[in-house]
């Protein structure tokens, strides 16, 4: 099968939850900490989520320059459409690291975004993905809900994919023969009990599973102090190289689709808002000049938007290179002064109370990541 790069990109939101149905020990001595992943396809271009205060922007993007941001700090302010955000802002549980960047430079999609879940040096040498590799680390155990399976949760853990849908299950009867078409003790027969034993509320859904949808189910399974304690989300569209437009552009729905997520994960978790974290992650920025199709293409610096109220406090954290060309990237993108995955690091270190070196080094293999646990995030 052929896959288009625009589908590849495109995709359509979904939803992966991991957590632990039978507490082991470790989970049931710890306080439940949620910690869910926001995975932003097609490079988030971070100057327009997150505007600085620079006269450059209207000289290099006077068509989709974004108009009615509302002020973050004295050198930042919010795209209009992050309206959840901001309220979480404003409440001391929202905060943004800037120009920041997995460290991959090539511009492809397929190959930037194979090493933002890998979490490797190369595309495509690792099979297992650096969140798979902290829930391995953390010992929680689990069980993963997803379709498919996120190469970001991939891991040695015994995972199992789940996804919402409008169906129905067979009736029992049908089930049991179906069951005993499988030897006992067979792969399939443990996959058939696996699914006979879960709950109908994780079995049938309506809607569209559009992503906001998905938030629903998710802070239902997640508020709960013996359910999931990761969610991995995944809404793509972010590759505007047309049209991308200020406020009310393509680029500008696609935030809206991931404030959407947001809005639903804090009013469905309730009090477990306050000890939960939420990152987002994507493969690269854009340029900071936009293009003759009012749009922008493939650049490397970017942001991260941090929500829950794990986050330390509302706060643009940054080592901010500035937009004037000698210090851009190939001197046309926003450069990125701090390694994403130290974020990312830091933010499993913290959930899954770890210590850094640790998840460092098996997450990570050793990558010389700084420790940025007590600088973003209540621990």
């Amino acid at each position: 099968m052929t896959i288009s790069r625009r589908h590849f990109i495109s995709g359509i939101g979904s939803l992966t939850l991991l957590g632990s149905p039978l507490f082991n020990a470790r989970a049931a001595s710890m306080k439940k900490k949620n910690f869910v992943v926001i995975m932003l396809r097609g490079g988030m271009d971070g100057l327009t989520a997150i505007q600085p205060n620079d006269s450059k922007m209207a000289q290099v993007r006077p068509d989709i320059l974004v108009k009615g941001v509302k002020k973050l700090t004295a050198d930042f302010n919010i795209h209009p459409r992050l309206k959840a955000f901001y309220e979480c802002w404003q409440e001391g549980k929202a905060s943004v690291v800037h120009a920041t960047s997995i460290p991959y430079t090539m511009r492809s999609h397929f190959d930037g975004q194979n090493l933002m879940q890998s979490g490797g040096h190369t595309p495509y040498t690792e099979k297992t993905g650096w969140l798979g590799r902290g829930i391995e680390v953390s010992a929680l155990g689990g069980l993963a809900i997803s379709l498919p399976m996120p190469l970001l949760l991939r891991g040695k853990n015994t995972l199992d994919n789940f996804f919402p849908t409008w169906m129905s299950l067979p009736n029992d009867g049908d089930l049991r023969v179906i069951e005993s078409s499988y030897s006992k003790g067979s792969a399939l027969a443990e996959v058939m009990n696996r699914v006979r034993s879960r709950p109908v509320s994780m079995m049938k859904r309506g809607g569209d599973n559009q992503a906001h949808e998905l938030a629903v189910v998710a802070a239902q399974e997640l508020r709960r102090e013996d359910g999931p304690r990761v969610a991995v989300f995944d809404i793509g569209g972010f590759d505007t190289h047309a049209a991308q437009g200020g406020e009310d552009g393509a680029h500008g729905e696609c935030l809206a689709d991931f404030d959407k997520v947001l809005n639903a994960l804090r009013n469905g978790l309730g009090n477990q808002f306050d000890q939960t974290l939420i990152v987002t992650l994507t493969e690269f920025g854009r340029k900071v000049e936009q293009n003759g199709g009012y749009g922008t293409e493939h650049g490397y610096g970017t942001a991260i938007l941090m929500a829950g109220g794990l986050v330390k406090s509302s706060q643009i954290y940054a080592d901010w290179p500035g937009l004037a060309t000698k210090n851009l990237f190939e001197r046309q993108d926003l450069n990125a002064t701090i390694d994403a995955r130290s974020v990312y690091c830091s933010a499993m270190s913290t959930c899954f109370d770890v210590d850094f070196k640790t998840m460092k080094d098996r997450a990570f293999f050793g990558d010389p990541l700084t420790d940025l646990s007590d600088r973003l995030f209540k621990i």
